[in-house]
């Protein structure tokens, strides 16, 4: 893990079980590698331990390991220092799925994503938030409305990923996560809502 000294450049990127989306969510780590970022990954409890027909979890980290160069962290005393200890400059989640937008609405920290955002904000850091979820429209729709009003979150442009087969299906443009994450370090929201 990176120290305070070098955490100029260092963002914490946490990943939820939409796992469907990690193929669109790694090429953005790797950006962000080219932007001259430090990566510490961090898996939810979900993505650190199911394998599914989009791959296992062993691999994920894996790749995870290979691209940043850092072990995954996985747990809550993995994650609880970020913030204290001046680790990272911002939080980005990427997926994000309804259940931790759910946690986050309700300030619950009981995963390693949720508790690094509890961690990094205690200190006034943004975090960056790439929705991917079936039921924004609908079941996680109050929780994606209450952190779009709060202070320090941000959000990665997302919009309806298929409007006649899944209606209440939302999902970010994970292409603009790089440049969300540095409007985000200047204080500045990009328009959330694809058009």
């Amino acid at each position: 893990m990176t120290n305070s000294k070098s955490a100029a450049r260092t963002v914490a990127f946490g990943l939820c079980g939409s796992f469907c989306s990690f193929a669109a969510v790694l090429p953005q780590v790797r950006e962000l590698r080219n932007r001259g970022w430090e990566i510490l990954p961090i898996l939810s409890n979900s993505a650190a331990t199911q394998d599914t027909r989009f791959g296992t979890a062993d691999a994920l980290q894996k790749t995870l390991l290979e691209l940043t160069g850092n072990t995954p962290l996985t747990t809550l005393q993995a994650v609880e220092p970020l913030g204290p200890e001046h680790l990272a400059r911002a939080l980005v989640i990427a997926p994000a799925t309804g259940t931790t937008m759910a946690l986050l609405a309700a300030g619950i920290s009981s995963t390693p994503v949720t508790l690094a955002a509890k961690s990094l904000l205690r200190g006034g850091c943004p975090v960056v938030v790439a929705p991917s979820t079936n039921d924004g429209l609908a079941g996680s729709a109050p929780a994606l409305a209450a952190l779009l009003q709060r202070k320090h979150y941000y959000f990665v442009p997302f919009g309806q990923d298929d409007s006649y087969k899944k209606p209440n299906s939302l999902k970010s443009d994970f292409s603009q996560l790089p440049d969300a994450l540095e409007s985000a370090l200047r204080g500045v929201q990009m328009q959330p809502m694809l058009l």
